[in-house]
Order: structure tokens, then C-alpha cells, then sequence
């Protein structure tokens, strides 16, 4: 079964609006998302209006705040019915929030099912789906305007520094795009750990830093001390807490110009290895807080 196939099934068995009618100024609404990372957070507002007009496609207007991470988020009515994607907000506008109306989604989900295996893109100039078979030399058949498929677009490859670090990633057994976060950033799961790697080409400096668990609430001398007698003894790491911060955190900077492939192995190799180890001794010997049991306070 093709992808949009099954997000179209998805779609038919969610409690999901599907009428302009059912969704009335006044009515109450909840905006669901991660706001700044918070999970499955909710907001309260009510529809201010239901057709606000932005670029050809009516909006539903509402004041349940939305911040960054609601994007993509459901807006949810009195009934529990799914009427709209949380999508964007007036800055400064003290709540002023616009949701697409699921209608769209629903219409966009089932042209792509209509296509079938057929790669697509919508033109963004008049919505019109455009398929590998209609497309004209590069532009919608429909109303003129260059198009560019997926089929058509190459896929991204790294060059230099950063590719000589995907090649690290990848040889260490992880899948690089779905560590890549952008050109030059990546986050790897080791064992328990989280490593983020970047690379600042201004600066000439790979940093990779593996989030470990949290300092406990008590007894933290004897963590602080191991960790300082560690660091004497280790080679290219580092152990610390950042400052206004909780997080142990396991630390390798290479310049660039050091870096080939027998030292970057070694040195990848090395930090991925022990910010597990110590992830573990740091919880089973110091009583130090594992990442699921993070809480905010």
C-alpha cells in the first residue's frame, strides 16, 4: 500500500471534520502540539473567524495561543472533532492564531491517492497536482509555472568535512539521514546517550557533545570529584556541567584540519563508546537521574 494510501485510511478512521458548516464562529476550540518542546500540550480559545483569506485558502481564525512546536498540531471542537492543522500566528498579535480547515487536507490526501504510483507535487501557483505523465518539460501543464518534482530533485550529498563526518556516522552503524539535521549537524542515539555533533566551519572546529544523565538532587561532591579525577586522564574528552544546567555532559573538539580518516574514526569511535559507559556509571554508581525520568521543575 502506497504511503498517501495510508495516511488516507488514517484519515477516514480519525473523528475528523469534513463540512465548512460544522465549524462556526464563536464555537470553542483546543490547539494540541509540543509548544518549545512540551509535549502534547493544550490550549483553550474560541473561532473568531472562519474565513480568513491568505493567499486563495480560508483559514480558521482563533485565539487558543499557539506557539513554535504547535505547528502541524490538530485545533480539536466541543465535539472532539478534528477541524483544522495549527499553522501560523500574527507576531505580537496577543493570541491571533490560523489553522488550515482539515477539508484541504483531506481533498490534497485524496488527489495524491488518485495518482497512485505516480510521483506528484502540488503547483504551487494553482494547486493543481502535477504527475511525472502531465508535466510539460518542466512546468504545470495547468497553468505554466516551473515545477520541479520529487522525482527530479537529486538527492543531498555532503561534500568535505561534512562528508568525511557522515562517513564516521555511517561506519559506526547509524543511519545518517536520520541523524542528519542539516548540513552541518547531526543527532546520533548511542546506548542511552544523546550525541550531538556540529561542525562550524568559521571556526575551523568539530564539536560533539553527548548528553548524558542529570546531577542528582543530592549527594553531588562525589560526582563532581570523579569526574574531575576523569578528565586528567582522558584523551580528546571531556567531562562537565554546563552552566544553569543540570546536564552531565561528555565533550570531543577536533579542528578540522586534524581530522583524516585513521584520527576521526578513532576519535568518533572513542566518544560514541564512552558516553554510554558513563551514562551508565554515572546512574548506577552516583545515582544520577536517567533522561526519561527528566522532569521539569
Amino acid at each position: 500500500m502506497e504511503c498517501s494510501e495510508k495516511i488516507g485510511k488514517k484519515l477516514r478512521n480519525a473523528d475528523i471534520c469534513l463540512v465548512e458548516q460544522e465549524v462556526n464562529q464563536g464555537d470553542l476550540v483546543v490547539a494540541v502540539g509540543h509548544p518549545f518542546g512540551y509535549e502534547y500540550s493544550a490550549t483553550q480559545g474560541i473561532i473568531s473567524n472562519t474565513k480568513h483569506k491568505e493567499h486563495d485558502l480560508n483559514y480558521i481564525q482563533h485565539d487558543a495561543a499557539l506557539n513554535p512546536g504547535n505547528s502541524g498540531g490538530p485545533l480539536i471542537n466541543a465535539k472532539g472533532k478534528i477541524i483544522g492543522i495549527n499553522n501560523f500566528i500574527v507576531k505580537d498579535g496577543n493570541s491571533v492564531g490560523f489553522s488550515l480547515p482539515t477539508q484541504y487536507l483531506h481533498q490534497s490526501i485524496q488527489d495524491f491517492i488518485n495518482v497512485r504510483n505516480e510521483t506528484s507535487a502540488k503547483c504551487l501557483s494553482c494547486s493543481n497536482l502535477v504527475y511525472d505523465s502531465i508535466i510539460d518539460r518542466g512546468y504545470c501543464p495547468h497553468c505554466g509555472s516551473k515545477i520541479k518534482l520529487p522525482s527530479q530533485i537529486e538527492d543531498y550529498q555532503p561534500t568535505g568535512i561534512s562528508q568525511t563526518i557522515e562517513s564516521f556516522i555511517n561506519i559506526l552503524g547509524h543511519n545518517v539521514k536520520l541523524s542528519r539535521m542539516g548540513p552541518s549537524h547531526w543527532i546520533v542515539k548511542e546506548g542511552s546517550a544523546d550525541i550531538k555533533l556540529l561542525y562550524s566551519e568559521r571556526e575551523g572546529m568539530i564539536f560533539g557533545d553527548a548528553y548524558l544523565c542529570q546531577l542528582p538532587k543530592k549527594d553531588i561532591g562525589p560526582i563532581y570529584e570523579y569526574m574531575l579525577r576523569q578528565n586528567l586522564e582522558l584523551e580528546g574528552l571531556s567531562l562537565s556541567v554546563p552552566a544553569n544546567s543540570k546536564d552531565i555532559v561528555l565533550s570531543l573538539f577536533i579542528y578540522d584540519r586534524y581530522l583524516n580518516e585513521q584520527t576521526g574514526r578513532a576519535l568518533f569511535m572513542n566518544l560514541f563508546k564512552m558516553a554510554d559507559f558513563y551514562d551508565n556509571i554515572f546512574i548506577e554508581k552516583f545515582g544520577a537521574v536517567p533522561k526519561e525520568d527528566w522532569v521539569d521543575e
